[in-house]
């Protein structure tokens, strides 16, 4: 498994990180680089059909070594960071965790400590992978790219082990919700896949979140505050009132479970123009229709009050992938047997975020959700354990056998 981490660190070295700004695919060019690095290694280990496309989509195969009739599946990754946090000169540390706090970065007191992030307690004794605290780390989804690389590799050394044609894709910009949007299904092949995108040992998720974005212009009137009475139109006072309308317990940091949330994402402005963004998110559709429907009538109430100078775009930008999973519950059954049969308790629950897999599944390839291993993606505290990096080949492995003998 030494190269599962040296493929990883290698990886991490690559900046990718995306930008939902941009309007090209892939957002940043510095993915191809990645691409491009990747496609030589999958040539290099032995996949088949190798391919990177000018969108950024890197496809190959594994050819079946049996000529009984299994179904042909894939695993997916992403190759993109999130664009939450820094993902230039990640430079990874190696802790033989004791526990107690990990300082990550003495010089600016960053603290990865169990006090905050209690998941830390359950790895005493354990090697972890974590930031220098100036960067996020980069495992996701890149452990997802190193451990199905690593998986493959090992099939390919391992003849004995029989499966059907494996199918392996990695994508550009997952983290701006733009992951599938290319992803070319019918070139694929793959009955059905399953993007390893997930967190902590054991997660195997068929649910995530219906989203949608919400962007609010809002045009003011400057007037010097000394003549502003009954004139001055504050774009940003008006942007504070319209979140003030938003219900405070529904929001992430209040939430849980099953429980949707709005979130203010970003906001920029001044005095003339404003411009606040939200990302809304429920797993029941009835809840995501009422939120959407209740930040239109948020703007329109303030639209009434101040004489439509509020613009709102109301954008959905995934579904949850139950919907579609649920008519393939034997997909979710393999990935979950597969773990229990390797000792790993299989944790489900719905996913509180969006997977490539979301959109895949509603474009007709159903793709259940794996665990990566990786805590606290997005930010400085990032971290992973090597052994649940290991974890997740060997489920990939048992996957890859076991999809055979359905």
């Amino acid at each position: 498994m030494s190269k599962l981490v040296e493929r990883f660190i290698s990886y991490v070295k690559f900046d990718t990180e995306s930008d939902a700004e941009s309007a090209t695919c892939p957002s940043t060019e510095k993915q191809l680089k990645l691409g491009n690095f990747l496609k030589d290694e999958m040539i290099e280990i032995g996949l088949k059909d190798v391919e990177l496309d000018e969108n950024g989509y890197l496809m190959g195969t594994l050819p079946a070594n049996t000529d009984r009739d299994i179904p042909t599946f894939g695993f997916i990754s992403h190759m993109d960071t999130a664009p939450a946090f820094s993902g230039k000169d990640i430079k990874p540390k190696f802790v033989e965790y004791k526990g107690g706090d990990i300082v990550l970065n003495k010089e600016q007191n960053i603290i990865l400590s169990p006090k905050d992030f209690k998941e830390l307690d359950c790895y005493v004794g354990e090697t972890l992978i974590t930031t220098d605290g100036t960067t996020l780390l980069g495992g996701d989804d890149k452990a997802g790219i190193a451990e199905i690389l690593t998986a493959m590799e090992y099939l390919i050394g391992h003849p004995e082990i029989e499966h059907g044609i494996i199918k392996v894709g990695f994508t550009p910009d997952e983290e701006i919700g733009r992951g599938a949007d290319l992803f070319d299904v019918k070139k694929f092949g793959a009955e059905f896949a399953y993007t390893l995108d997930g967190g902590r040992l054991g997660e195997v998720e068929y649910e995530n979140f219906n989203a949608a974005s919400a962007v609010i212009e809002i045009t003011g009137r400057g007037v010097h505050p000394g003549t502003a009475k009954n004139q001055l139109v504050n774009a940003l006072q008006l942007g504070i009132e319209l979140h003030n309308l938003l219900p405070v317990n529904q929001r992430p940091e209040f939430t849980e479970g099953y429980e949707g949330f709005y979130m203010l994402d970003s906001m920029s402005g001044d005095i003339s123009s404003a411009r606040f963004s939200y990302i809304i998110r429920d797993h029941d559709m009835d809840k995501f229709i009422a939120k959407k429907e209740f930040m239109s009538s948020a703007v329109e109430l303030l639209n009434k009050k101040y004489n439509n100078v509020l613009e709102l775009k109301l954008v959905d930008s995934y579904y949850n992938m139950r919907e579609k999973i649920e008519e393939r519950m034997e997909i979710f059954n393999i990935a979950r047997d597969s773990m229990i049969e390797l000792g790993i308790e299989p944790v489900i629950k719905p996913v509180r975020g969006g997977t490539d897999g979301a959109k895949l599944s509603y474009m007709g390839l159903p793709c259940p959700n794996i665990f990566t291993g990786g805590h606290n993606f997005h930010g400085q505290y990032e971290y992973i354990p090597v052994s649940s990096m290991e974890k997740a080949v060997e489920v990939i492995v048992k996957i890859s056998e076991n999809v055979g003998k359905r």
